[in-house]
């Protein structure tokens, strides 16, 4: 057990999170206020602010490991927290002995802050050195950050983005629900008799998004979930047909659908999405090994996923994207190995690399002394090996996400092959333009003229969605009634 021990309640998320990269295994405490002994738990981390300093304190069992105190350059709150963070890495590093590859950033975009350098003039290179300077970054994480955020702009600068808009779609339901997931998904054996009520209210929402964009250009779909390959054939056709008579698709750069889970997968549907004009899907194995898709819970084989891919190749799909999953329970490198093997013979125009993250909802997390034996530690060397495959198909980093609780604290990476890159990935992790979401967990980004972004978020429960439809409309509606000026 760590405890935190904070003298008032202010940048509490930023020391947590950083406590937890360096002790991930550490079950850790918060509290507000300064105990004044500290023998109660093993290890103690006090953070003491004043106006003009901040001093950090570590213990164990009563004895001072490491006591500094820093003056503010600033009175500027975020220069504040930077300095903060920087003196917390200096110190839980000297008691670890250990580095991590991103530093300490907390933030789940490091391209955006690259990118934000490199467009308001700096060097690359120069925009490196202060990316590394001020994060504690390592050599090989802020190459890599410089090069997706060059190939990022190079795609931005093709188009008008901030003209326009991108809709996102949730369809909130799977087969199954896998051992380490956390997002908003529920069994379609369960909610098969109700599909039909889901989408009238998803109809409702995506009509008033319709009439309220009617005057913007409309860039970028994508549809995801959840599984969206869950649904029908007759029910895929339907929704892909009434988005395509709502909108105004005629400037759509990109139609996206997550197809997901192999076993969610038919030629019908797939056929009802090429007939539609969808262009770019995902199939996810996550591993290609059948003992652990049977460990995460996923009711297919590999030969399953081959199936569905060669189904998706003979459909005609231009852009498939593959993704897999780093360090899942009892998976070593050569697992790992074995599904890159697998993958290349595939030969897909996208992979898509996640790093393990113990999500606080995932069954994984809230059953993890049950799996912590066989959760993987060598994250680093999987990641290269991926980058390496990756590499070897002709594909090159595009995008890259952080999350919290993430295996070796490295990344989320997706590469593609020119020509192929998918551009909602872009738009809505570097939070460059509007996304208007709809379904049940969806959020809506608004993207202001001033750059500031208004989030308003739909209810995730379905049964919650399907009730209070117009509640969510009024929600969007509100945000466009008090800021009609900038957006």
């Amino acid at each position: 057990m760590i405890q935190i021990q904070l003298s008032e309640d202010d940048f509490q998320y930023d020391v947590y999170t950083l406590v937890k990269a360096f002790f991930p295994e550490e079950d850790v405490k918060v509290i507000i206020g300064i105990e004044e002994t500290f023998q109660e738990e093993p290890k103690t981390l006090q953070v003491r602010y004043e106006s003009e300093k901040v001093t950090v304190i570590m213990t164990e069992q009563g004895t001072i490991l490491e006591d500094k105190t820093i003056f503010f350059h600033s009175n500027e709150r975020k220069e504040k927290k930077n300095q903060l963070k920087r003196l917390l890495y200096e110190q839980l590093s000297n008691v670890s002995g250990r580095q991590l590859p991103w530093g300490n950033l907390t933030g789940i975009r490091p391209i955006k802050i690259i990118m934000s350098m490199m467009e308001q003039g700096k060097h690359s290179q120069e925009a490196k050195q202060v990316f590394r300077e001020n994060y504690c970054i390592s050599e090989e994480k802020a190459n890599l950050a410089v090069e997706i955020a060059k190939r990022e702009l190079e795609v931005l600068n093709t188009f008008p983005y901030k003209e326009g808009y991108s809709l996102y779609v949730g369809i909130p339901f799977c087969p199954t629900t896998c051992l380490y997931c956390s997002f908003t998904s529920y069994p379609i054996g369960i909610w098969k008799e109700r599909t039909g009520e889901y989408l009238k209210a998803l109809y409702k929402e995506l009509e008033y998004i319709a009439r309220r964009m009617q005057h913007k250009r409309l860039d970028s779909v994508y549809i995801g979930g959840g599984t969206p390959t869950t649904l029908s054939a007759e029910e895929l056709n339907e929704l892909l047909s009434f988005i395509r008579e709502k909108f105004d698709c005629s400037s759509v750069k990109e139609f996206c659908v997550e197809a997901g889970r192999p076993d969610s997968i038919t030629n019908e549907k797939l056929m009802a999405l090429r007939n539609c004009g969808v262009e770019r899907i995902s199939i996810n194995p996550q591993t290609m090994n059948d003992k652990t898709l049977q460990v995460i819970g996923r009711q297919h084989s590999v030969a399953d996923i081959i199936r569905a891919y060669d189904m998706a190749v003979t459909a005609g799909f231009p852009t498939i994207n593959m993704d897999i999953i780093l360090g899942l329970p009892g998976e070593n490198l050569q697992d790992l190995e074995h599904t890159l093997k697998e993958i290349e013979k595939l030969d897909p125009q996208n992979l898509t690399v996640h790093s393990l993250a113990l999500k606080r909802a995932a069954r994984l997390n809230i059953q993890k002394q049950s799996y912590t034996e066989d959760i993987n530690a060598a994250p680093e060397e999987m990641m290269k090996l991926a980058s390496e495959y990756a590499k070897n198909m002709g594909q090159l980093p595009y995008y890259l996400y952080r999350q919290k609780n993430m295996g070796g604290n490295l990344e989320n990476v997706g590469y593609t092959r020119n020509g192929h890159i998918g551009l909602y990935n872009i738009l809505i992790m570097e939070e460059k333009q509007t996304i208007m979401a709809a379904g049940a967990g969806a959020m809506t980004k608004n993207v202001l003229k001033t750059g500031d972004i208004i989030r308003v978020e739909n209810v995730k429960d379905v049964a919650n969605y399907i009730s209070r439809v117009d509640e969510m409309i009024a929600r969007k509606e509100e945000v466009f009634k008090s800021h009609e000026r900038e957006l």
